[in-house]
This record gives C-alpha cells, sequence and structure tokens, in this order.
C-alpha cells in the first residue's frame, strides 16, 4: 500500500471496493460510453463558460453575472479541496478500470458532479419553475452518474462533489443579497483588498501544502497501477490559479461595470447572437494565445500563466465585452430599458444584480 496511516489505508480499502463496482458498471457494454460521454460535458469547464457568458450578455445580465460568481467560487473551492486530499482517479488507481474520460488534476471531490449542482441548480431555482428544476435535478444525477460510469471519479468522489456543491449553492441562494448589500458598503481599498485575498490565499495555500508540507510526494506507482499521469500536483495547482485568477477578473470586471452603469442583456434576437459571437470570438482568440505562448509550461510556471490568461478572459467578459456592446450600440443602460422592454424573465434587469459602489456614492464613482 502507498498509505502511511490509518487514514490512507482505509482510502485504499474504499477505492478497492469501487473500483469492483466501477467495473460493474463498466460491464454493461461499451455502447454506454457514447451518450454519457456526451453528458458528461454539461458538467465541464467548456460547456459552462459558454452557458455563463450567453446568460450574462444575452439573456440576464443580474442572474449571470450571480451565476458566474457562483460556479468559479465553487471551482476554486473544488480546486482547493484536490490539491489537499490528492485523491487517485478509478483508471489510475485500478487497471482495469477503462478511463473513457483523461484527466490530470487530482479526483476527490468531483469537479463536474459539484459544477453541475451550482450552475444547474442555481438556473432551476431563479427560473421559479418546477419543472426546470426537476430538469436541472435530472442533468445533475445523469453528469454524476456518467463521471463514475466513465471512469473518471470514484463514487466517494461524486458523493463529495455533490455535497460541496450543494453546500456552495444553498449559501449562495440563501445569502447572496446579503453579501451585495455588504460589497456594496465597501470603500475602493476594501473591495480590492478582499478580493486580492479571495483570489490569491487559496493559491498559496495550496503551493505551500504541495511545495512545502507535501513536497516529497510522488506518483505511488505500485499501488497506481493504472494509467497515472505525471504529474497530477502540479496540473491540480494550475487548475486552481486558474480558478482563482477568473475569479479575480470576474468580480473586479462586474464592480468596475456597476460603476459604470452596469449594462443591460435587452435587445432584438439579432443583437443577442451579435454579442455572444462577438463576446466569444475574443475568448477563443485569448485560449489560442494561451496555446501559443504557455502551452509548454510545467508546475508553478503554468499555474501562474493560467492565472493571468484567464483572469484575462473573465475581466474581457465581466467588463470589456460589455462596454463594447454598449458603445458599438448592440446593447444599453438598463435606466434606458424598461422591464416590459427588456424581455427577461422574472424581473427587469437592475444595476444592484451586482457588486455596487458603496451607498451613498455620487454620480462621479460611476468613472
Amino acid at each position: 500500500m502507498n498509505a502511511w496511516t490509518t487514514e490512507h489505508l482505509a482510502m485504499d480499502a474504499l477505492w478497492e471496493a469501487e473500483s469492483s463496482a466501477i467495473r460493474w458498471l463498466q460491464g454493461w457494454g461499451e455502447w454506454l460510453s457514447h451518450p454519457l460521454g456526451a453528458v458528461t460535458h454539461l458538467g465541464s469547464q467548456g460547456v459552462l463558460v459558454v452557458l455563463m457568458a450567453a446568460v450574462f450578455w444575452s439573456v440576464h445580465a443580474g442572474i449571470g453575472s450571480r451565476l458566474f460568481v457562483a460556479v468559479i467560487a465553487s471551482a476554486v473551492v473544488n480546486n482547493l479541496l484536490k490539491s489537499v486530499f490528492y485523491g487517485s482517479r478509478p483508471y489510475w488507481f485500478d487497471a482495469l478500470v477503462t478511463g473513457y474520460s483523461h484527466h490530470g488534476s487530482f479526483g476527490m471531490p468531483s469537479g463536474h458532479s459539484q459544477a453541475a449542482v451550482v450552475a444547474y441548480g442555481y438556473l432551476g431555482a431563479k427560473s421559479g419553475r418546477r419543472s426546470l428544476l426537476w430538469a436541472a435535478v435530472a442533468v445533475i444525477a445523469l453528469v454524476a452518474f456518467s463521471r463514475i460510469y466513465l471512469g473518471a471519479h470514484f463514487i466517494s468522489d461524486v458523493v463529495v462533489g455533490l455535497l460541496v456543491g450543494g453546500a456552495v449553492l444553498w449559501a449562495v441562494l440563501r445569502y447572496e443579497d446579503r453579501v451585495l448589500a455588504w460589497w456594496r458598503s465597501l470603500d475602493t481599498v476594501r473591495w480590492v483588498s478582499y478580493l486580492l485575498a479571495f483570489a490569491l490565499v487559496p493559491c498559496v495555500v495550496a503551493t505551500v501544502w504541495q511545495l512545502g508540507v507535501r513536497g516529497g510526494w510522488a506518483v505511488p506507482a505500485e499501488e497506481w497501477i493504472g494509467a497515472t499521469p505525471a504529474d497530477p500536483a502540479g496540473y491540480t495547482l494550475t487548475g486552481l490559479y486558474t480558478t482563482s485568477g477568473a475569479l479575480l477578473g470576474g468580480v473586479l470586471g462586474f464592480t468596475l461595470l456597476y460603476r459604470r452603469g452596469w449594462y443591460s442583456a435587452a435587445g432584438t434576437v439579432t443583437a443577442r447572437v451579435a454579442r455572444f459571437v462577438l463576446g466569444i470570438s475574443v475568448v477563443v482568440l485569448i485560449l489560442v494565445v494561451d496555446q501559443v505562448l504557455f502551452r509548454n509550461l510545467a508546475g508553478l510556471p503554468a499555474a501562474l500563466a493560467g492565472f493571468a490568461v484567464y483572469g484575462s478572459m473573465a475581466f474581457w467578459a465581466a467588463y470589456g465585452a460589455p462596454e463594447l456592446f454598449v458603445r458599438s450600440g448592440l446593447a444599453g443602460r438598463p435606466e434606458a430599458v424598461s422591464g416590459e422592454e427588456s424581455g427577461e424573465v422574472g424581473e427587469p434587469e437592475e444595476a444592484p444584480e451586482t457588486p455596487e459602489r458603496p451607498s451613498g456614492a455620487g454620480e462621479g464613482d460611476r468613472t
């Protein structure tokens, strides 16, 4: 065994039992890998980025901005936990488990399952429609099952991911208005300081843990006998820096956008589609530049590059794109659009849907 403690021995025993269950599931037939491989993408980073961008730019800016903060903050928590737990994936641990979905980061907790709970659970709850809420539950369940069948996660990884995602979703739905009110009360120095702390402290903690406390860790080749990547710790650290950078860039962008007068996602279908196409084109361009300039980096340099790239991408999505839409005439400020004209579901768009300037601030604070 790779374990030095009773806890590690117990985890290896649990993984042995769960590997047997996964092999049994995969025995149902390889044909399931195709539909479940498609389903699992509903909890992936790529699909959720497109979803959040579409909601914010083209459906409802208030709900879109809150969705972004909830999903990205949840991703930071997920990657921090992965960086601490050092959990194997089934196809790393057991060579008899087929890995239909390959990943370089540690497994505990399941990021796809956690993200699905937060993203679809939030949209389902905000819709106010029972049918959409049940549809969200169905998507979450399918994503969770797909992660197990595809060999990407142990059952325990998925259970923990669902529980953490549920806790994040509950906290967001219960406290989002209170947190926004607190954010509005902060002066510039304080909110910038808090934002830097929220984004940087998880990175510092994980870096110290990985390079200091667990600096001598190596893949336990005698126990993890499957297709284990060379440096899962480094890959996981990069994931944490990436999501932390996105949190910093996104919240910074939303806050500055509000001070400029916010932004309305209302408009004609043509305008909404044009905004999405223009905005996502720049996101793709940033990702291409990232691949060209930083694809050969590894370890901490790759993590720092990810922080900068995804921070820039999130800032573009939260501030650069909306400002471009307004100045080009593809969108307007919310005070120029009535609730009836906006066509939004549930409520007209309002600037208070995002972090605001301090209460009592004058019009000069918009600049």
